[in-house]
């Protein structure tokens, strides 16, 4: 059924594609018994799908990456999947439109998504706006992520401000939050990596973290263009500043993998590769990570079947998060992963 509508999708640019997705799910979902169809072939229940994380009760470790819901506009629909999380934004604090376009390429060959996004989203009052509106819907309990970035016109000096601002907004409406300075599609940020400014910035964060009656846990993602010395410096960071846990990986800046011609690299120009070529070099950094910290690891990047999840969990992660893998396969591969998990003996 997926695949005969991504024929269709697939005809569309990448970013109509997008929105026209997330129009026809909300349709969907309100076609009488149209729910109940989903939640029966999709969603799948078993104690060796869940997770207790954080104080947080995940009745499936597959979550659905920022970048898909950013406005949080479809995550109650996207719930009937079978997801156990769903993680919206980058959301920053004034709306922006993000970069040009065309700025969202398939490379289907590859199996693997370009973007240059550059943090488009309705800005942080609608947000929360949104989520109120999700929250009422059948579905609209399931844990939620927020994903935090700063506004494009915001220094990298001031951008603590824009962090904290993003946190106090979202703070009565998710139920954990997402550090993320690795987008590449944003002027400088990546700077924020750097070990000086990103201890400020979760330090700050942690500070009105626990200053609230109820602590919420705060993640870093981190890119996967980072040397070793440098994912030792974030292992450091995330002891020092007492970060509860990491996002590995965001998108890369590299175009290793790629099948493509490097004239047609060259016409789709700069932004985060994601899917397939990713899936090596992510589940490597878990390795990695897990081997240097106790903090928990959500993986995600470039997991595109259910294998590619059990080597994420195997390696180390607690818990998984698809999206290029969502564009290509289907609601169906969230059930492909759980019913692997429930079937594995070692994870």
């Amino acid at each position: 059924m997926y695949f005969l509508l991504r024929f269709f999708l697939f005809r569309l640019s990448a970013e109509k594609a997008h929105h026209l997705t997330l129009k026809l799910l909300k349709w969907v979902v309100k076609i009488p018994g149209n729910i109940r169809f989903m939640r029966k072939t999709y969603i799948l229940q078993d104690k060796k799908l869940e997770r207790n994380l954080w104080g947080l009760h995940f009745k499936s470790p597959v979550g659905l990456a920022a970048g898909l819901d950013k406005n949080a506009e479809a995550f109650s629909e996207l719930s009937h999947f079978g997801f156990g999380f769903v993680e919206i934004g980058t959301v920053t604090p004034l709306p922006q439109d993000g970069n040009p376009q065309p700025r969202l390429f398939r490379v289907v060959q590859d199996k693997a998504i370009i973007n240059r996004m550059g943090f488009n989203n309705v800005g942080l009052q609608q947000v929360i706006e949104n989520i109120k509106e999700g929250r009422q819907k059948k579905g609209g309990n399931i844990i939620l992520g927020g994903n935090l970035g700063r506004n494009k016109i915001t220094s990298n000096d001031n951008a603590v401000k824009d962090y904290i601002t993003g946190l106090k907004g979202l703070y009565p409406y998710v139920d954990y939050f997402v550090v993320n300075v690795s987008s590449p599609n944003t002027p400088n940020l990546r700077e924020l990596q750097e070990k000086e400014p990103l201890t400020k910035l979760l330090l700050e964060l942690k500070k009105v973290i626990n200053s609230m009656p109820r602590k919420k846990p705060i993640l870093l993602k981190i890119a996967p263009d980072l040397t070793k010395e440098q994912l030792d410096d974030i292992v450091e960071i995330l002891e020092t500043t007492d970060t509860d846990g990491i996002i590995a990986t965001n998108t890369t800046i590299t175009r290793d993998g790629l099948t493509l011609s490097k004239e047609k690299i060259k016409a789709i120009g700069a932004g985060g590769l994601s899917g397939q070529p990713l899936t090596d070099k992510s589940t490597e950094i878990i390795k990695y990570l897990a081997s240097r910290t106790k903090r928990p690891i959500i993986a995600v990047g470039g997991i595109m079947n259910a294998k590619d999840a059990v080597e994420k969990l195997k390696a180390g992660a607690s818990l998984v998060q698809i999206y290029t893998g969502f564009v290509y396969n289907g609601p169906k591969l969230v059930a492909d992963i759980n019913q692997a998990i429930i079937a594995s003996t070692s994870i």
